[in-house]
């Protein structure tokens, strides 16, 4: 049972795919057609900005651009069509500075990922929307977009005004006048009077005599004893 409900399942999933391409088709049938007259309509013709289709290095009124000769653009180009080609050059200050020769572009084979105008550093090349660039031979694709006797525009050094010294601000010198506190003498006890409370001292009490209890044969020879001791006393008197 469950492989007879998987096919059917499929079986109306695919139905109904095909029934929503074909509303899509439907409509697209009965909506009016829109024909771009070119090139009649070339004045008229709207061109998206971020249309890209073909590279170019702006260049000023001293027929100066911004490329350093960096090489990063060449490095970054996945199909190979951009060669840079530098010479050194001395300057005053006799210090060598690379300076860009010649910059070529192949159209042919570029793909127009803009990756190349992505990493310049210093935004000296940028991608222009005219699209018009339908030549009879190969080699009219390939371009050298570094005018003739173009260099490079130098960067102006623009001097910042020094910064003002700040001046530490003047304290003036501001006498708090504070009542003088009133020092009351110290009391000092010469005499020290120590009050002891009198005790009554109660005697002790001894007991002189000490009675102790004997046997009765212990007693009687102890009286015994006496009595004798007192009869040898009296004879020897």
């Amino acid at each position: 049972m469950s492989s007879i409900s998987k096919y059917f399942s499929g079986l109306f999933t695919g139905i109904k795919s095909l029934l929503v391409g074909m509303s899509v088709t439907w409509k697209e049938l009965w909506t009016k057609k829109v024909t771009q007259q070119y090139p009649e309509n070339r004045d008229t013709l709207v061109i998206s900005d971020r249309f890209r289709a073909e590279l170019t290095m702006p260049h000023d009124e001293n027929n100066e651009h911004a490329c350093t000769a960096c090489g990063i653009c060449e490095m970054n180009c996945p199909n190979g069509t951009i060669t840079v080609n530098f010479k050194m050059v001395e300057t005053e200050d006799g210090k060598k500075k690379k300076v860009l020769d010649t910059y070529k572009w192949d159209l042919g084979m570029c793909t127009f990922c803009n990756l190349c105008v992505l990493t310049c550093p210093s935004d000296a090349i940028k991608f222009e929307n005219t699209f018009e660039n339908a030549v009879f031979t190969r080699d009219k694709l390939k371009q050298q977009l570094n005018h003739e006797g173009s260099k490079m525009r130098e960067k102006k050094k623009v001097e910042r005004p020094a910064a003002p010294v700040a001046k530490a601000p003047v304290v003036s010198e501001v006498k708090v006048e504070t009542p003088a506190a009133e020092v009351k003498p110290a009391v000092v006890d010469t005499e020290v009077k120590a009050v002891v409370p009198e005790v009554e001292v109660k005697p002790t009490v001894v007991d002189a005599e000490v009675k102790v209890e004997l046997p009765i044969e212990e007693a009687v020879k102890a009286d015994k004893e006496i009595e004798a001791e007192s009869k040898d006393e009296t004879t020897e008197k």
